[in-house]
């Protein structure tokens, strides 16, 4: 746990130019952001094989970077990092976390990094703070889904600056990704090694098309959010104070009820 705060705190203290001019907003100064994730994944909106015990469902932590378009934590139909790998699979971080410092160092276009603490239910949430500079405005992030065997959600690339300004508030609803390196097909499937590796696909009602499959509902055109992630800009007057949670709604997830 020291080590791990140290390394947090190191690089996220840290800050460096980019090679890349692409990501370059126009906004003055940085922007510190408070980050909210929110679990969604309750039994009445995925009944299927709902983790109840050995362990019940839960999210891991979430662990994130502020960059520029030089660096990509993941991506939706490329191969998984095997940082993210580890993660997604086993929720170590150390391999990510050294991948992340690598690129800062090498290609310097990590900014900060930035964790915010577990949840140990389907639902509730969890907080933190992140910084962005105009030359590094993307965020990227991921979060496992527990129990399963290579799931999870996150953003790739989210770009906070709009031309001259930083966004006030973004909200993002996310959906489970598979990492592509485990071939289970529910929550507890034990460890079967995808060979060779898949690359990172997207979770839906339909796919994988097999009965298995703990998300799969075919009777729904699409799955509801089991997640949702909402990044709030910090007046100045906020810096150094903790904000409290924001009790977000839920609406998004009522089409569910069928489902039950």
């Amino acid at each position: 746990k020291v080590l791990w705060t140290v390394l947090v705190t190191m690089l996220g203290c840290a800050s460096s130019l980019p090679v890349g001019e692409d990501a370059l907003c126009t906004a003055e100064d940085i922007a510190k952001y408070r980050i909210i994730f929110t679990g969604k994944w309750s039994q009445t909106a995925f009944p299927k094989q709902y983790p109840l015990y050995r362990p019940p469902a839960q999210w891991s932590s979430l662990l994130g970077v502020t960059h520029s378009s030089d660096y990509s934590m993941w991506k939706k139909n490329e191969y998984a990092s095997n940082g993210v790998r580890d993660f997604a699979e086993k929720g170590e971080a150390w391999a990510l976390m050294k991948e992340i410092e690598e690129a800062g160092e090498k290609i310097q276009s990590v900014h900060g990094i930035f964790s915010a603490p577990a949840i140990s239910s389907g639902t509730g949430q969890t907080s933190t703070e992140l910084e962005a500079h105009p030359r590094h405005p993307l965020v990227s992030f991921v979060v496992r889904i527990v129990p399963s065997p290579d799931w999870f959600v996150g953003i790739d690339s989210l770009n906070l600056c709009e031309g001259g300004h930083w966004m006030d508030e973004v909200s993002v609803d996310l959906f489970p990704y598979d990492a592509g390196t485990d071939s289970g097909f529910t929550f507890s499937s034990p460890n079967f090694a995808t060979i060779p590796q898949d690359t990172v696909t997207e979770i839906t009602c339909s796919s994988p098309s097999h009965p298995a499959n703990s998300f799969y509902y075919p009777e729904l055109k699409i799955l509801p959010p089991i997640a949702q992630v909402t990044m709030v800009k910090m007046k100045k007057t906020q810096l150094g104070l903790s904000a409290p949670f924001i009790n977000l709604p839920a609406k998004s997830n009522e089409i569910i009820d069928t489902v039950s």
